[in-house]
């Protein structure tokens, strides 16, 4: 079995996902989760023989580019698919042409999963939805 990750306008099934994730799981308010960005957005969107698994949700603002809203189900946890999500954000940012950053916030719990990616930490934490972030970057 391979996990496929691909641009999706299927914006409704990336929903559900951050919804089991952000506001079932991590309790995460669905005002916090729910914005108006969703239609400006490309979605990412892993799947597996159909089966719906993670997500991202990428955004741009002149030369950076904004990866979040990521996440994956429970069960596929520590399978390397939250990596590969990432990484296809940071590609689909290289493609796209004239992106010089990449940005987000994580979770501080996450901090060396992204620095692993590539992404250092810049500024102080701070609190977004009840949970503590830390804003990070990568230099294109």
């Amino acid at each position: 079995m391979t996990v496929q990750i691909a641009a999706t306008r299927d914006i409704a099934t990336c929903r559900r996902l951050r919804r089991i994730v952000f506001i079932e799981e991590q309790g995460v308010s669905e005002a916090d989760e729910l914005d108006d960005l969703d239609e400006v957005a490309i979605h990412l969107l892993a799947t597996e023989e159909g089966r719906p698994l993670g997500t991202a949700r990428l955004l741009t603002a002149g030369p950076t580019g904004k990866i979040g809203r990521v996440c994956v189900l429970p069960d596929r946890r520590g399978t390397g698919l939250g990596a590969a999500l990432i990484r296809a954000g940071i590609e689909t940012f290289r493609q796209g042409g004239g992106i010089k950053k990449v940005k987000l916030g994580a979770q501080v719990h996450a901090l060396g999963f992204y620095q692993k990616l590539g992404f250092s930490a810049v500024g102080d934490v701070y609190d977004d939805a009840g949970i503590p972030h830390r804003d990070m970057e990568l230099h294109l």
